[in-house]
């Protein structure tokens, strides 16, 4: 083959990878969410203890991911002092607590179909702090979509048949906490010149949440399984739970990084429609055509928001490489009329 042809094997291989990154992604969201689901809901596994489980999965990725950087260096660590430490992931690693314990509380009351509708508002979580923190310039047309993509989500709760205030509660305060968590990552960390990657994110913040949780968990749930003498641990569930849990990070990880986030963004919109999908035909979920109108609406707020963030980027980027090129052709210039002066000095001598 030629040089044409190994191009074309190259980009034929690039393709393929990053849709198959997108697919493990996908796989494994798919499965933790689904896997919450069967564990904390009452009429399935049963063990209704959010933040016990939240626990665990916070001790397991902890522990895997001192493994990943210090026994396995398979990752470098970022080099990070006790005040920055403290000043900046310990907030993070309290709001991302937060966020997984009512997250996970969520699927005791609500169906995984409406909790992914409810999850449709956190573009607009994430506008909203972000304006409120300064991180984002307020814009008349990006709050009028925010407010559309509002209204869908407010026709699709309207549209359910399942409603539960309590759990509606919770997702949205999941939503709350998970928004103000970015938007923080931004201000305390990214502003700092410190980029922590799924793996680094784990070994210092898991910990974090794991200490956050335990408090909670003393007056909340302890209580209640010690009096669930019947429980036993089964290592196999929580086990191959937490691995998934972990391996979703991995896959952040890999995609991110070999794809783009706004890649991540699309592939969340199609895991999205399939837990729905799977929600309604395999757990026999309720879904309302008034609950597919609402979300269909949200759908397309965050859709146009997507698109717009990338055509924003992009400008970025193109007025990024233009003001680079002037700089070139104003050094060019500059060694040119110093070279044009250094041989007119010559010729005078």
């Amino acid at each position: 083959m030629g040089k044409g042809g190994s191009l074309s094997d190259g980009v034929i291989k690039k393709i393929i990878l990053s849709y198959t990154y997108v697919a493990i992604w996908i796989f494994l969201s798919f499965t933790v969410i689904v896997y919450n689901k069967y564990i904390l809901d009452k009429k399935m596994y049963n063990w209704p203890f959010p933040i016990s489980l939240t626990m665990i999965h916070m001790s397991f990725c902890s522990t895997l991911a001192f493994l990943l950087i210090k026994v396995f260096k398979v990752v470098e660590p970022v080099s990070m002092s006790r005040e920055v430490y403290l000043s900046s992931v310990v907030p993070i690693g309290a709001l991302y607590s937060l966020s997984l314990w009512l997250s996970n509380s969520a699927y005791i009351y609500l169906s995984v179909s409406f909790i992914q509708m409810l999850k449709a508002l956190m573009p607009v979580a994430v506008y909203s702090i972000g304006v409120l923190f300064k991180k984002e310039g307020f814009k008349t047309d990006t709050m009028v979509n925010m407010l559309s993509i509002s209204f869908g989500v407010a026709i699709a709760a309207y549209g359910e048949a399942r409603f539960d205030t309590w759990g509606v509660f919770l997702q949205l305060g999941a939503v709350a906490f998970e928004a103000t968590r970015l938007v923080m990552i931004q201000i305390l960390l990214t502003s700092k010149g410190i980029t922590l990657n799924p793996i680094t994110s784990l070994y210092y913040v898991a910990p974090c949440c794991f200490v956050f949780l335990l408090v909670p968990w003393i007056f909340v749930e302890l209580p209640v399984l010690k009096e669930t003498s019947s429980f036993h641990f089964d290592f196999a569930i929580f086990g191959t739970n937490s691995l998934c849990a972990f391996a979703l990070n991995l896959a952040v990880f890999l995609l991110v990084g070999k794809t783009s986030a706004l890649t991540m963004n699309v592939a969340g919109v199609v895991k999205d429609w399939l837990l729905i999908a799977f929600s309604w035909s395999v757990i026999k979920d309720t879904v309302t055509p008034i609950n597919l109108f609402g979300y269909g609406l949200a759908f397309l707020g965050v859709a146009y928001y997507n698109h717009s963030k990338l055509q924003a980027l992009k400008a970025k980027e193109a007025q990024k490489k233009t003001a680079q090129a002037d700089d070139e052709a104003g050094r060019l210039l500059e060694e040119r009329e110093s070279e044009g002066n250094g041989k007119k000095s010559e010729s005078q001598n």
